[in-house]
């Protein structure tokens, strides 16, 4: 969900648009456009909690479940190997899709699935080109624009909001005489990894004007992973944008305020497919899905860190410390994407200034079709 180096995947996004052109966005929303409607059936163990309404933006609700080992694989006719890039393989938002190459769950489906570590504008020209099959990332502003310019590149699969325990998301370091209810914005410093053209300018713009601020009325310093914090402590920034588990280490002390973070209930990334999956081999895509989606029911269905096994095994998997993860709740893993994200997404890019052109319908940005036949939802 980061996007560090947005200038890059401009100017690589641009570079490649002669190239791509050909290929261009679907305007339909649905995959493979060109060729005839695909049926969709009923699946064993996916009834109807297998699909909530992509309108419900509701903080409380539940997100789409099958049973445990559902929805049940389907073996591909002929196995195909897939690149699927990842900014990272340690945070633990990439967790399901690690877990399913290690439990053989894309086996199953007929898949060899490698998972590369890309930065996004790394990854975005090649998913585009079809040099690679999938990105789990985000639809940031560089894919944003990207899809303006002609990519054919789709979101279509979430991959979790927080708990509603959790802080990760805006803290500021209070003055004199102030108190977390109200908190006056304009003008401070925020101490942050994450770019302007990150999804996070979309939760990041909302808790500031709630405080009179806003991405236009502030001051952002970049800062390296392990800085941001220390700068917050010692007053080089006077807020800060800190993530699972950092803001542990201002939770409770009185100095310091929460002012909001990610939307619950309401994924701001997951996988993003290219013209490989999208429309050239539509069935691959859906099998890919349908693997990722049987991982999620059967290890991350609800409060996985319950189990002290699993967390072990998944503190292994993810080359961290337990600890580390015992000291977060459980994130909310969600397959699902939410109506109007991506609306308010380009919003806050706009307002960033990182934005081009006017803003993408829905229909050129998400793909929600392929989910909906892995568990076997007619819309």
């Amino acid at each position: 969900m980061r996007t560090r180096h947005l200038g890059t995947a401009l100017l690589a996004t641009g570079a490649l648009l002669l190239t791509t052109a050909a290929c261009g966005g679907n305007d339909t929303g649905s995959s493979g456009s060109a060729a005839a409607p695909r049926t969709i059936k009923a699946v064993d163990g996916c009834g109807r909690g297998s699909w909530t309404d992509p309108s419900d933006l509701a903080t409380d609700r539940e997100p789409a479940r099958c049973a445990s080992g559902a929805p049940a694989p389907v073996k591909l006719a002929k196995p195909r190997k897939l690149t699927v890039a990842t900014g990272t393989l340690s945070a633990e938002y990439v967790a399901p899709l690690e877990m399913a190459v290690e439990k053989g769950e894309f086996k199953k489906e007929g898949l060899d699935v490698t998972l590369k570590v890309l930065p996004t504008p790394d990854a975005l020209p090649l998913l585009a080109k079809g040099d690679i099959d999938a990105q789990w990332a985000a639809p940031e502003a560089a894919v944003m624009n990207g899809i303006l310019g002609g990519f054919d590149i789709k979101w279509v699969a979430g991959n979790f909001s927080p708990d509603p325990k959790s802080k990760s998301g805006l803290w500021v370091r209070l003055k004199n005489g102030e108190s977390a209810s109200h908190v006056p914005m304009a003008g401070r410093k925020m101490g942050t990894m994450i770019g302007k053209g990150s999804v996070i300018s979309y939760p990041m713009n909302t808790a500031l004007k709630k405080h009179g601020g806003g991405l236009d009325k502030i001051q952002f310093q970049q800062l390296g992973s392990a800085d941001v914090l220390t700068a917050l402590q010692n007053g080089g920034v006077d807020s800060a944008w800190l993530l699972d588990p950092v803001w542990r280490k201002v939770d409770g002390d009185k100095r310091y305020a929460f002012l909001g973070g990610q939307p619950l209930g309401e994924p701001l990334g997951g996988l993003l497919f290219g013209p490989n999956l999208l429309s050239e081999d539509p069935d691959a895509g859906v099998a890919f899905l349908r693997a990722y989606i049987r991982t999620v029911n059967t290890y991350f269905a609800g409060d996985y860190k319950k189990d002290p096994a699993f967390v072990t095994e998944l503190a292994t998997l993810l080359k961290t410390d337990k600890k580390v993860l015992e000291s977060t709740p459980s994130l909310r893993m969600d397959w699902e994407i939410r109506a109007g994200t991506t609306d308010r997404l380009q919003k806050a890019y706009a307002a960033a200034g990182v934005s081009k052109g006017d803003p993408l319908p829905e229909s050129r940005t998400v793909d929600r079709k392929l989910y909906e036949e892995a568990v076997g939802h007619k819309p």
